[in-house]
């Protein structure tokens, strides 16, 4: 409590004196309170994750209060900003936002709202920050706006994160281009007048699904990687590049005409082609189909323009797809000679005695052209098999023997993929099954095998056990045929091993070592 004494006096002289006592206690507890509300605000605000202020609406945002967090967040002191002492805050925001966040709290203060706005100061050191601010207006009894308080947190690193996600979400993971999800979300945004004319242009890689079945999807995804870096040097600043497929890219092209966007289209065809020069393996050449389209008017629908364009490229596709496909497979053909020991002479001698024995068959032209086909093609899986395998000398292993086991469905898969040869592409599976249900992959038996898979086993064994291996010496032909004739009714029709014996039998220079 408060004690106060007040004398009392006569003639100059104290006589007495009047002692009052005062409670204090509630006092004494509001001091208390405020106290430790005061060291509350002030601990809180020294330990806020940004800077808490007060300032006066102004264009400068002159402070009158910064928290400690101003010297972490711009790198300037606090009282370096206080009343503008050394430098005002708008100094500090980047110049393309100061105009957009002055007009932002005018408009929070008419409409008596909250302002909350993402946006980037320049620090000290010269460091972009990305910051957020939130706040409001104090307003004083007549509406008018006295100050603004408010926090600014460094969102930098959020930031980051998102643009990396987003990033993620619209490019593509192989190439690092767009993606279609960014392409179709592009499309709306370039569909304004103010990009017309416009072109889409699409890009096709031809035989991907060949190369890919034929020798890995390693490949085939190196292909994709050097065409979509051969297109990126046609991209304009304004235009879009983005792969819309497994082998699709596609171009947005703002104020570009249809003569503009048929020299780029020639230009690309050209570098393909020098690209291709510098190539040793052919199998890694750049083989694409181009189409386009333009968009001159509003009215017209940038999906029909987009068909338009989709239907030029196919037709280009198709012009061009018998050669290109014809290329690729005899690519194909090229590395299956290099990598195992069937070579060209053995294809050859097999399509020869194939053609024999289909005429003594008497077979009908369309299956005398699939047997000589087959009999060029039928181990084309061969270019999946690892060629020291291929090549062993010796006596394979059992894991060897599952991989080589492996072609007839690698050559199927080939085959499937190329319109060419789809008509044997079952030949081709089925060339290993036995007469005696013992062969691989399906374990067909007897005539559940394809007449022409049937015929080329018996030709390919001849051929092979008459020619030289790393891991056998020939047999003389007569000896071969000893062997066919042991074999038939197990691992050879009956019927066509007899045939094809009585074939070389009626041809003595057929026999000839």
């Amino acid at each position: 409590m408060d004690i106060f004494v007040n004398p009392i006096f006569h003639d100059d002289s104290i006589t007495g004196a009047v002692v009052t006592f005062y409670d204090i206690t509630e006092r004494k507890k509001v001091e208390h309170e405020l106290y430790e509300s005061n060291r509350s605000k002030s601990v809180l605000l020294a330990n806020l994750p940004g800077m808490a202020y007060r300032c006066l609406f102004d264009q400068d945002w002159t402070m009158t209060f910064v928290s400690e967090g101003c010297f972490e967040l711009t790198g300037y002191r606090q009282e370096s900003l206080l009343y503008n002492r050394d430098i005002t805050y708008n100094s500090i925001i980047s110049p393309s936002y100061r105009s957009y966040l002055w007009k932002k709290w005018q408009e929070v203060a008419r409409n008596f709202t909250t302002f909350r706005e993402e946006y980037t100061i320049i620090t000290a050191s010269g460091e972009e920050k990305w910051v957020l601010e939130q706040g409001q207006p104090v307003y004083d009894d007549n509406g008018e706006v006295t100050a603004l308080e408010g926090l600014i947190i460094d969102i930098t690193e959020q930031k980051k994160r998102q643009a990396e996600i987003e990033y993620l979400s619209y490019r593509d993971g192989l190439t690092g281009i767009h993606n279609r999800l960014y392409f179709e979300q592009c499309k709306k945004t370039y569909d304004e007048d103010a990009y017309l004319p416009l072109t889409i242009m699409l890009v096709d890689i031809n035989g991907l699904k060949i190369v890919n079945d034929a020798i890995g999807h390693a490949a085939g995804d190196a292909l994709i990687i050097r065409t979509a870096n051969l297109l990126k040097r046609f991209c304009r600043k304004g235009d879009l590049l983005a792969r819309i497929g497994g082998d699709e890219f596609a171009f947005i092209l703002p104020l570009t005409d249809e003569n503009e966007a048929y020299e780029m289209l020639k230009a690309i065809e050209k570098e393909c082609s020098q690209d291709n020069n510098q190539i040793h393996n052919e199998l890694e050449y750049i083989n694409i189909s181009l189409g386009y389209a333009t968009k001159y008017r509003m009215e017209q629908s940038l999906l029909e323009i987009e068909r338009v364009a989709e239907d030029f490229m196919y037709r280009r596709k198709l012009l061009e797809r018998a050669s290109s496909q014809s290329a690729i497979l005899s690519l194909i053909s090229s590395t299956m000679y290099e990598k195992s020991q069937e070579t060209e002479a053995h294809a050859e001698r097999l399509k020869k005695l194939s053609r024999l024995l289909g005429e003594k068959m008497e077979l009908s032209e369309n299956e005398l052209n699939s047997l000589e086909l087959l009999a060029a093609l039928h181990d084309i899986g061969k270019v999946t098999i690892d060629e020291k395998i291929l090549n062993k000398p010796g006596k394979l292993t059992p894991e060897e023997w599952i991989e080589i086991k492996k072609h007839p469905n690698a050559g199927y898969r080939i085959a499937m993929a190329s319109p060419k040869l789809m008509p044997i592409a079952d030949l081709i599976l089925c060339h290993h099954e036995r007469w005696d249900g013992t062969g691989y992959p399906q374990g067909l038996k007897g005539e559940e095998i394809p007449l022409l898979s049937r015929m080329i086993s018996v030709i390919d064994a001849y051929d092979v056990m008459t020619e030289y291996r790393s891991y056998r010496r020939p047999i003389s032909k007569t000896a071969a045929l000893e062997e066919i004739k042991r074999c038939a009714g197990t691992q050879f029709d009956p019927q066509i091993a007899q045939t094809f014996i009585e074939l070389m039998m009626e041809n003595p220079d057929l026999l000839k070592d």
